[in-house]
């Protein structure tokens, strides 16, 4: 059965790049846009829920993680007449100034400064619990933003970075994408995988079966962490100019969301959710502007801010009424969807 998932997986995982490739020679620059950005949360999103979902830890401090990763490829893979252009006011430091690197080892190395960080942040953070843990959390993503801030000679402080190379494709975030959620599904399935949904469920328990409960969450903030650099260096490779107003608490808010509606544990819930979300975000990008707009016989004007009005009701909503989300902790597997057909066929042959 095991080889027949791989060969499955194989399958369709091509079928996923015949699919880019098709939408790469065939869809305007705005759809692919779109598409790379849903790659990307799926990336950041999956992230996040290793640590909120599947460790059950309250965290508030992705955003922050995100810019880290942002600036960094950014900052590796502009040339250096880029850089001088940005950095008028004082020049860049040595010896980021004169380094210019490809895109991968670039997003790697983004990863990893948001991992080291992480690190840092995790001795003092993580022997906290609940709303204390999310309060810290974002009180450190707070810090990071202020720190890009005022970071002239580092990040060109408000004023951000322009001109960042645009070495984000589609190929790239999917390929990504695919990369995260097989390496977070064989983590989440392995013995350590399970020692975090027991920490999840119940710390006392878990640490009574001998679990290290400090070394388990901080492994998997780190990891979390590391991938949402990644993906914080896809975002910035892909806009193009990033600042840090940029990484404030809404872009956590926007990843939250994505794994409340997803189901918070589960990996086909955060991946269905991250197309939902941002798609969902584009299509109502009208309530923004300042323009009249008509829904049946009303009419009305749009607000800046509106659209985060009504994706706050609607993640109410779910918290209130669908509290386990669209998957819950269940995931869509082949055995699963094997059932599903087999059922089908069954109701069809009895009737």
């Amino acid at each position: 059965m095991k080889e027949k998932n791989k060969i499955f997986n194989i399958v369709l995982i091509a079928i996923i790049f015949l699919i880019l490739i098709a939408a790469n020679n065939s869809l305007d620059s705005y759809k692919i846009r779109i598409l790379n950005l849903c790659a990307i949360y799926i990336v950041l999103g999956l992230s996040m829920n290793l640590i909120n979902g599947f460790t059950g830890l309250f965290s508030l401090g992705h955003a922050g993680f995100i810019a880290i990763g942002a600036y960094t490829s950014a900052l590796l893979t502009m040339s250096e007449k880029v850089k001088n252009q940005n950095f008028f006011m004082e020049p860049l430091m040595a010896p980021l100034n004169h380094i210019s690197m490809p895109f991968l080892p670039s997003l790697i190395l983004a990863g990893l400064v948001s991992a080291g960080i992480a690190f840092l942040i995790a001795a003092p953070a993580l022997r906290l619990k609940g709303d204390y843990l999310a309060i810290a959390t974002l009180g450190f993503a707070e810090i990071i933003r202020i720190v890009l801030n005022n970071a002239q000679t580092l990040t060109n402080g408000a004023l951000g970075l322009r001109g960042i190379p645009h070495k984000t494709n589609l190929y790239w975030t999917f390929g990504i994408a695919i990369v995260t959620i097989i390496i977070l599904v064989s983590l989440i399935n392995s013995s350590y995988g399970r020692a975090l949904k027991a920490i999840r469920e119940d710390e006392i328990a878990a640490q009574s079966m001998g679990i290290n409960l400090f070394k388990h969450k901080t492994i998997a903030f780190i990891t979390g962490a590391f991938f949402a650099g990644v993906g914080g260096g896809l975002l910035g490779n892909l806009i193009g100019t990033i600042d840090p107003n940029m990484f404030k608490f809404v872009f956590t808010f926007n990843i939250l969301l994505i794994i409340v509606i997803g189901g918070m544990g589960s990996v086909t819930g955060t991946v269905i959710s991250a197309f939902f979300v941002t798609i969902l975000g584009e299509v109502l990008r009208f309530l923004d502007m300042e323009k009249q707009f008509g829904i049946g016989f009303l009419s009305f004007k749009g607000v800046p801010g509106l659209r985060m009005v009504v994706f706050s009701v609607l993640l109410m909503i779910i918290v209130l009424f669908f509290r386990n989300g669209l998957m819950g902790t269940k995931e869509l597997t082949w055995k699963s969807i094997a059932k599903i057909f087999n059922k089908n066929s069954l109701e069809k042959g009895v009737e």
